[in-house]
């Protein structure tokens, strides 16, 4: 799947990176807390999240996260922006819940990995 895939899935608009609109991605994980994010991430994963702050950018870069996914309509402020910009990290913005969104990359085949 790509992050254009994601995208068009989640009826998501584009907030920077559209450059890297055709990265694979292949697990996904939906998560608040960035520890988890930390413990659970693979490499080339979508991460959704509804945490709004730079903490999320940083989390991404460590953990070669493709693309952050802002769901419940959030957006991030021009700073996180230009930090994902920096970082080539894509962002996007839906108005679907995590658990709804994470269940619609789900049912068209994008996993969270091994155990899921």
């Amino acid at each position: 799947m790509t992050v254009n895939d994601v995208k068009m899935i989640l009826d998501a608009c584009i907030l920077c990176g559209e450059q890297y609109i055709g990265k694979e991605v292949h697990t996904a994980c939906g998560a608040d807390m960035m520890s988890d994010v930390l413990a659970f991430v693979k490499d080339q994963s979508v991460l959704l999240t509804g945490l709004c702050n730079p903490q999320v950018i940083r989390t991404a870069e460590m953990m070669d996260i493709v693309c952050i996914v802002f769901v419940r309509g959030k957006k991030p402020d021009e700073a996180m922006v230009a930090l994902a910009e920096e970082s080539g990290i894509v962002l996007l913005s839906t108005d679907h819940r995590m658990f709804t969104a994470c269940g619609m990359l789900y049912e068209k085949g994008l996993h969270g990995g091994a155990s899921d």
